[in-house]
């Protein structure tokens, strides 16, 4: 794979960037549509507790006051603000909303945005989070799952039934549902089996955590390209999306040219997009504009 990924911003670390004006951050994706950025990408927390070091990938890089807009209703302000930019979260905490919920905001984010939205989920960490909003930490896992099967059916068939922790539920009509009677879905995980089963059942792409070493991601896209052939799909229409650091000179300013040239690198790997994370590489809107209009320059044929 030779050609370059897209570009995509992940907006996170918003106080940092935006301080108390975060209506400032529709503007700023409108911005970011005329640098040429393809997608902005929200990640997602509906409430977070102080108990950080559950944070499974590192060093969790925000405290917990960080403010972190809802995504479907910011992507819904954005979505009207927009033209062609695609719209997706990374990662939204899907068990934190109950699945009808889930289904009916994400297919209406869809026709709002004439069908771009990626819906991009994982089980979520925090065990206080999960269980502030009703949803048992210690079955994260099958709840992901039974809300992704339910969303699929509410999206595709008018009177299903759905059958969520043991109980069913029908029939049931959710409208209106998303253009083509489903919304792309994103998966976010290490390269495990549960994350390849995943996707290659109900997704179109995977969502590798920040700073997933450059074997783990091969085996990953491995792992899943396996499952897609297992599910008779065509592995090469695996989608990628993984973060990228901005590249800097010695002086510290953004070097466009060997940032493009490690996505490029990344290509080759199977990585179909590259997300540079606001928060990790500027600290005023100034700066982001900057950031956004050097990378989008740089990223042009």
């Amino acid at each position: 794979m030779s050609q370059l990924p897209a570009l995509t911003v992940t907006m996170s670390g918003l106080r940092r960037i935006f301080g108390d004006d975060l209506w400032a951050v529709v503007d700023w994706c409108v911005a970011a549509e005329a640098a040429g950025v393809s997608q902005v990408v929200l990640p997602d927390h509906v409430v977070m507790g102080d108990h950080l070091d559950d944070y499974p990938f590192g060093t969790f890089p925000y405290p917990p006051d960080e403010p972190w807009l809802e995504p479907m209703v910011t992507l819904a302000a954005v979505a009207g603000a927009t033209t062609n930019l695609r719209l997706g979260t990374g990662i939204l905490v899907a068990p934190a909303r109950p699945a009808p919920l889930l289904a009916k905001q994400a297919a209406t984010l869809a026709v709002l945005s004439k069908g771009r939205f990626d819906l991009g989920v994982a089980e979520g960490w925090q065990a206080i989070e999960l269980a502030a909003n009703r949803a048992d930490p210690r079955r994260r896992a099958e709840t992901l799952d039974e809300q992704i099967v339910a969303c699929r059916a509410l999206w595709s068939e008018p009177g299903t039934s759905i059958t969520l922790d043991g109980t069913e539920y029908g029939p049931l009509w959710c409208e209106p549902r998303p253009p083509g009677g489903t919304v792309p879905l994103w998966f976010g995980g290490g390269p495990t089996a549960r994350t390849a089963r995943r996707i290659g059942t109900w997704g179109v792409g995977w969502l590798p955590v920040a700073g997933t070493p450059d074997d783990q991601l091969a085996l990953g896209v491995a792992r899943i390209g396996a499952a897609f052939e297992a599910c008779g799909r065509d592995p090469g229409s695996l989608q990628v999306r993984a973060g990228l650091a901005a590249a800097t000179t010695d002086a510290g300013a953004l070097d466009a040219t060997a940032t493009r040239a490690a996505a490029a690198k990344m290509a080759t790997d199977g990585i179909t997009a590259v997300s540079v994370t606001l928060g990790r590489q500027v600290t005023s809107v100034a700066e982001a504009t900057e950031l956004v209009g050097d990378l989008g320059e740089a990223w042009q044929p």
